[in-house]
């Protein structure tokens, strides 16, 4: 299961390095819906197509969300960015001591639909992956 929701996740974030803005008119009906019927009070949000999926993104609190849904409205996760002090420490201790002289230039707390977390966190020239302990999965090219 875990194999599979992260070969998943590449993909997503594969297909994401392709993003399309799309009209607000062009998103599927069902998918606007379960947006709308999950977060009926957030009104300004911009909305992207990678292959199948739809991305909503909005800030919630100040916060730089994602949800990514099916053309039939059907939620395959949440995307968060992370501010650097909500980055969880294990992870911030393997970017210090493999990439001495990098930083985090961006991190998300991804939660799948049936709530698992890992995260995703960009350093110079890689994406970065770990799970919900913060423990180093696979890292790819950006």
């Amino acid at each position: 299961m875990k194999k599979l929701f992260l070969l998943l996740t590449i993909v997503g974030l594969a297909v994401q390095v392709q993003a399309q803005k799309i009209n607000k008119s062009t998103v599927p009906k069902p998918a606007a819906a379960t947006f709308k019927n999950a977060h009926p009070g957030v009104n300004d949000v911009d909305w992207k197509k990678n292959g199948d999926i739809f991305e909503a993104e909005y800030d919630v609190n100040k916060v730089e969300t994602t949800d990514c849904y099916t053309a039939a409205g059907v939620l395959v996760e949440t995307k968060e960015k992370l501010a650097a002090a909500s980055v969880p420490a294990a992870i911030m201790a393997y970017v210090k001591k493999n990439y001495e002289e990098d930083e985090v230039r961006k991190a998300y707390k991804i939660t799948s639909a049936g709530g698992t977390v890992t995260y995703k966190a960009k350093v110079k020239g890689m994406i970065l992956f770990f799970d919900s302990e913060g423990k180093f999965v696979k890292s790819v090219k950006a």
